[in-house]
């Protein structure tokens, strides 16, 4: 059984820091997806006799590490789902930039095309037919003489939002081949990062706040030391 890491957990909740290379729900790769790992670990550790329940409540993208939620119950993947539609749950993402934006915070409005054949999204700076707004807040957290390091809040949840809005603005993240980084990453991840999750429980009614320790790399390791 692959090992993972455990962030939170309670009878209703389970929460896990994705590595770059895991998927979080089955695709066409055929590889094992995380809830797979999420229920063989609750089966292990409860020692559950039959199918475990193990609701995903969100994904994010293969090569990007961090928070992901599942549920444990299906009253709690109703209620998750119910209040990620209402944007009741905030993330917060940490991405490693190569070029420094222009602002060292603000907030960024584009509107994005999906293209399914290339799996990728375009984002405009005008509205034009099809495409979906998409908005999140930017702040410089930290710098060193290569890299920039942003912190992010995304308000709505479109498909590779960060990726796209981040290269749109002149600042691809480390990594992001498909986004215009010049060179990808040895182990085919992107320097984005689901740093944080906050959000009152959706049965307990108390505040949760989840925080995710970036992977254990030489640039994520040297922005943590300047952080601490």
């Amino acid at each position: 059984m692959t090992p993972i890491e455990i962030l939170f957990e309670d009878n209703h909740i389970i929460a896990v820091n994705k590595r770059p290379s895991d998927i979080v729900q089955g695709d066409k790769t055929g590889d094992i997806p995380l809830s797979d790992f999420v229920k063989q670990y609750i089966k292990h550790k409860y020692n559950k006799p039959g199918e475990v329940f193990v609701g995903t409540v969100h994904r994010i993208d293969r090569p990007v590490s961090g928070v992901v939620l599942f549920a444990k119950t299906s009253k709690a993947l109703t209620r998750l789902n119910q209040m990620f539609q209402g944007k009741e749950i905030q993330k917060t993402y940490w991405a490693v930039v190569k070029n420094k934006p222009a602002s060292a915070e603000g907030k960024l409005v584009h509107y994005l095309i999906k293209n399914e054949a290339k799996n990728m999204s375009k984002a405009f700076d005008k509205e034009i037919s099809g495409a979906l707004r998409s908005e999140l807040d930017y702040k410089l957290i930290a710098s060193s003489d290569k890299y920039y390091l942003l912190e992010i809040k995304p308000h709505t949840g479109r498909h590779h939002q960060i990726r796209a809005q981040l290269s749109k603005m002149g600042s691809p993240i480390k990594g992001d081949l498909k986004y215009g980084f010049d060179r990808s990453n040895k182990d085919a991840s992107i320097h984005l990062h689901a740093r944080k999750v906050e959000f009152i429980h959706p049965v307990k009614k108390e505040p949760v706040i989840i925080v995710a320790p970036p992977p254990d790399e030489v640039l994520w390791n040297a922005f943590l030391k300047m952080l601490s």
